[in-house]
């Protein structure tokens, strides 16, 4: 654990810290952020335009079930150079109305407006993944800002206590109780915990940063957050049978209703490729004229003349397409199998994802309950040593090692506390439960 917050330490140093002044000071609760991201947030603005994109694709197709109709007015002019004609240019008229209209065509239509009406529900649940995953982001980082907050808090008291030590260490060495490499280590440590002071609050600066970045507010806007009152019953709250979260989580959660789905797209791709098996049959149907210039004839009257209707049907009957549907039927098949086997992929990763959150909020409640122990342990030592360094009775060494010790305690109780409550809110989430923090 003493490895682990050396490396968090060293992890707040790499954060620059933000130079630019801001303007625009705005307080923010937990459930404030997420409103605000879920109105705001591009990648959400992003899926709720390709929704709209699907739905025009269900239009189209629904309108490929009737006919069409199209006309056509083509005019053209002719030269001829040769003199031995009495007129060299010629000009032409062609005037068409056609209609086509495909009776049957193996139910690939009416196929792809299933499908097409499935991705729309797909569509609506990116949505879904979309506003989820940009909650899982805003509670996490969150937390980390609760989390460095009370760490820079801690840090700051640590500092009152490292210069209360150098005040008085400074007196005793007036008196000629301790030497002066005592005092010089206790010099040392108040710059070290300063240092770490600034680390935390950089640390801070840029964990608000993150969570700027996902409200998409400007740069100019800074943002305080409100700090909860966090109690032990919010850390230690008892958590439903993980069977039962998983289970809930597989009936709402918004990833697994979209593989589903996308299974019965795959089935339907297999439908509409064995439809090439089938003849199709389409009508069409036609009003025509035209007239052309250099004939014995008036412009009316060869449009009249020219006058034309006309009707058709055709049967197309497949033979023999170079195992072209056959080998669109094997590949539909594969795809309903991938789409199967990324629903299961979809299942278990939400049952590890389900797992591990669980596993952190209950190690986490436990973890909180000894560090809350250790602390007043820590505390009550540290106490008593101080006491003693004050009476010449312990030396540096044994004053820094207990300080060390309740500053490592302090961590490990702040850590735990919010991983707790992280965890809690994370499954709130994959059940479709409100957020509960108390304000």
């Amino acid at each position: 654990m003493r490895r682990y917050i050396q490396y968090l330490f060293r992890l707040f140093f790499l954060f620059p810290v933000s130079l630019i002044a801001q303007e625009n000071v705005t307080v923010w609760t937990l459930q404030e952020c997420l409103d605000y991201a879920l109105i705001n947030n591009i990648q959400i603005q992003k899926t709720k335009v390709n929704q709209l994109s699907g739905e025009e694709d269900v239009k189209l197709a629904k309108a490929q079930l009737f006919p069409s109709l199209n006309a056509s007015v083509t005019q053209g002019f002719v030269n001829y150079p040769s003199r031995d004609i009495d007129k060299n240019n010629s000009y032409s008229g062609n005037y068409t109305v056609n209609a086509n209209w495909q009776v049957f065509d193996g139910l690939r239509r009416k196929t792809t407006i299933q499908q097409q009406e499935i991705q729309n529900d797909v569509n609506w649940l990116s949505i879904e993944q979309s506003e989820d995953d940009i909650r899982i982001a805003i509670v996490q980082v969150y937390m980390q800002i609760l989390y460095t907050m009370e760490a820079v808090r801690v840090t700051s008291n640590t500092v009152e206590v490292s210069e209360y030590q150098v005040e008085r260490a400074e007196q005793l060495l007036l008196a000629g109780d301790i030497s002066r490499v005592d005092l010089a280590q206790l010099q040392s440590q108040l710059s070290s915990d300063r240092y770490q002071l600034i680390a935390a609050q950089t640390t801070l600066e840029s964990y608000k940063l993150q969570l700027k970045q996902l409200l998409e507010l400007d740069i100019l806007d800074d943002i305080e957050i409100v700090m909860p009152a966090v109690t032990e019953e919010d850390i230690l709250a008892p958590l439903p049978p993980k069977q039962v979260i998983y289970s809930t989580a597989l009936a709402v959660m918004p990833s697994i209703k979209s593989s589903e789905l996308n299974v019965d797209i795959a089935e339907l791709d297999i439908k509409k490729a064995k439809a090439a098996y089938l003849p199709s049959i389409s009508l069409n149907a036609g009003l025509g004229t035209g007239h052309l210039s250099g004939t014995d004839y008036a412009f009316g009257s060869q449009v009249w003349n020219s006058f034309n209707e006309s009707i058709g049907l055709t049967v197309s009957i497949p033979i023999f397409n170079n195992r072209e549907t056959k080998t669109a039927v094997n590949k539909a098949r594969y795809a309903l199998t991938n789409s199967q086997l990324d629903m299961l992929n979809a299942q278990k990763e939400l049952l590890q994802t389900v797992e591990n959150i669980y596993l952190d909020a209950v190690s986490s409640q436990h973890q909180y309950i000894a560090a809350e122990e250790q602390v007043r342990a820590t505390e009550e030592s540290f106490d008593l040593t101080q006491q003693q360094f004050m009476l010449g009775m312990k030396n540096t060494l044994e004053l820094l090692t207990e300080k060390n010790n309740l500053l490592l305690a302090q961590q490990q109780e702040l850590q735990s506390k919010y991983m707790a409550l992280m965890s809690i809110q994370l499954l709130n989430i994959y059940q479709r439960k409100p957020i509960n923090i108390t304000y």
